[in-house]
């Protein structure tokens, strides 16, 4: 009997440490309603919301600001978003994080991501390719915006560590975290 118990105890074991963990952090397609922009700047690159409303431009987009470039193809892009996440949940009130979806084949592509990659923050969405001419080819790219609107500081490529990006945002945005 003693064996039996020990033969089931440690089937039972074997069994449940080799699972996957599946935590999943869910997100929500945020409204780009409370984005910081100049509200009386006209022109620029309009962008509209991944939510469907209306977005804003990309000139009129004010810091201390945080724009991240990103589509739901790009596996650096998924990489990162943990970087972020974290980053978000720490600075809510003191910098501003946006996102700007780019080169879906369709809105529900840029949608789902957000919402299984855990993002809460309000991201705006680039139909037909327009950001290029502003943000350049390839992603991620990420943006520090500046109080006046000045591009501050622009990296591209993923973020390896949260470290990283606590730095830049220190150096480029004065924001001390």
């Amino acid at each position: 009997m003693k064996k039996l118990f020990a033969l089931l105890s440690i089937s039972s074991l074997l069994l449940t440490s080799c699972s996957a963990s599946s935590t999943i952090i869910a997100g929500e397609v945020v409204s780009c309603a409370q984005i910081n922009s100049d509200k009386n700047s006209t022109g620029g690159t309009q962008l509209d919301c991944l939510d469907g409303s209306a977005g804003v431009s990309v000139q009129s987009l004010r810091g201390p600001m945080i724009v991240n470039v990103w589509g739901s193809w790009c596996a650096p892009c998924k990489e990162e978003m943990p970087i972020f996440r974290s980053f978000f949940e720490k600075t809510k009130g003191k910098i501003e994080l946006i996102g700007v979806d780019v080169e879906e084949a369709k809105i529900e592509d840029g949608q789902n991501f957000v919402k299984e990659n855990g993002m809460t923050w309000p991201n705006l969405y680039d139909t037909n390719g327009v950001t290029r001419r502003d943000f350049g080819m390839g992603v991620p790219v990420t943006w520090f915006i500046a109080p006046d609107g000045t591009v501050a500081y622009k990296k591209i490529g993923a973020f390896k560590n949260e470290i990283e990006l606590i730095q830049l945002t220190s150096k480029y945005l004065g924001v001390k975290l």
